[in-house]
């Protein structure tokens, strides 16, 4: 289970953005045979496994020998995007004799956990020729200074931060010149700074990931929401081909989750819907095939936090190496139902892991995850399900060296359920 943790932080550290994570991805399905499908090319339909991109969101599947249309699915979704700063296209600013980069906030991110950390910066560059070049300067680059406290001694009863005047990271001294920043990542790149169209680029924190605890049980890392489930899912893909019989199983890690997901490579687009009607045969053939599925919606979820504990249900909380949790709702913000509970409880009996439940404290609204949107949109049973962690969307998160082992066996039992 260890093992699992340690190849979880490598994982990270080589995914410091969506695009990145699934170059990663892509990587480790290519290592053990998957080939692309294209999506602009003839698709192939044969046995084997496959993967297909789109920017940064990933999907591959593997189908067994004999599988005929309408055969059912086995999907694990996940996503590939993390809160963070995002470099504004006009990067270039500054004052007071600093050069700053400009960003805005991606997502729901706790802004001051990205205050005083040394920040990399990673991304891509599209270039004029229509490719993209990813980049990542995975070593101090920029800083977010906080304001001294003999300058604002009321800061420990309040802090107060304006996402426009306060976030913007220090990069050097000096006036700032519009396309300094630009020219620096295609050096990084090696590629010509004039080619240069556009970018995307987000920053991430440089601390490796570490072991912590008396016992080494826990795991600090950043982009553990979602990562930590896009390794477990890739990983039971893997082990799922070994032993598929019956069923399909899928893999997806969509991009722009934590923004609403309403994009072309998000889970509220017709991406996966396209692959799926796809596997199954074609329109006529997916009714059945969908009727049968089943997908395992997979995001982190709320550790108990021991100094907030009058936030979570008394009688529903999660702790980290007590396995994945089962996560419901009463409002479908998680989209799991009794059925969809039962074959995730089979799961985890089949692969001997054990399992929580996680439900939200009546008067502190919870978060939701791409489940309600897959199963809204493709009528598929669905079931949420994630490892615990503490500091959620923090630019740093917690959880125990444990729950990915524990997260990818039962994941792996979920994929080959034929039931």
């Amino acid at each position: 289970m260890t093992d699992l943790a340690q190849d979880l932080a490598a994982f990270v550290t080589a995914a410091p953005s969506p695009y990145h994570a699934v170059a990663e991805g892509v990587r480790r399905l290519a290592a053990v045979g998957f080939t692309e499908q294209p999506e602009t090319g003839p698709w192939d339909d044969g046995p084997g496994g496959r993967y297909l991109v789109r920017d940064g969101t990933l999907l591959a599947w593997f189908v067994p020998e004999g599988a005929p249309a309408g055969t059912p699915m086995r999907i694990f979704g996940a996503h590939t995007d993390s809160p963070t700063l995002k470099v504004k296209p006009r990067p270039d600013v500054g004052s007071g004799g600093w050069r700053q980069v400009a960003v805005e906030v991606y997502g729901g991110a706790l802004w001051n956990s990205w205050l005083d950390r040394d920040l990399g910066l990673a991304g891509r560059l599209a270039l004029y020729d229509g490719t993209t070049v990813l980049v990542d300067v995975h070593r101090p680059l920029l800083r977010v200074p906080q304001l001294a406290i003999h300058l604002d001694r009321q800061v420990n009863q309040g802090l107060t931060l304006d996402a426009q005047e306060h976030l913007l990271p220090v990069w050097g001294l000096g006036a700032p010149t519009e396309g300094d920043l630009v020219e620096f990542l295609a050096a990084e790149a090696d590629v010509d700074p004039s080619e240069v169209a556009a970018h995307d680029l987000v920053v991430h924190d440089v601390t490796p990931p570490a072991r912590l605890g008396e016992g080494e049980e826990l795991l600090a890392a950043p982009r553990l929401d979602n990562l930590a489930s896009v390794h477990a899912g890739l990983g039971a893909l893997l082990a799922a081909a070994d032993d598929a019989a019956g069923v399909i199983p899928v893999f997806v890690g969509f991009d722009h989750e934590e923004i609403g997901s309403g994009s072309a490579t998000g889970a509220a687009g017709p991406l996966l819907e396209t692959v799926l009607t796809r596997l199954a045969g074609g329109f006529d053939a997916r009714g059945v095939a969908f009727a049968g599925s089943r997908c395992l919606s997979v995001d982190v979820t709320h550790a108990a936090h021991p100094n907030y504990l009058g936030h979570h249900d008394p009688t529903h909380r999660s702790l980290p190496n007590g396995g994945p949790a089962l996560k419901v709702n009463a409002n479908q913000r998680y989209a799991t139902d009794a059925p969809g509970a039962a074959a995730w409880q089979r799961a985890c009996r089949e692969a001997g892991v054990p399992t929580q439940l996680f439900v939200g404290k009546n008067t502190v609204p919870c978060g939701t995850t791409v489940g309600p949107i897959i199963a809204t949109r493709l009528g598929i049973r669905t079931v949420d399900v994630g490892i615990p962690v503490l500091s959620m969307h923090s630019a740093r998160e917690l959880c125990g060296v444990r729950d990915p082992g524990h997260l990818a066996a039962a994941a792996t039992a979920f994929l080959t359920d034929p039931v």
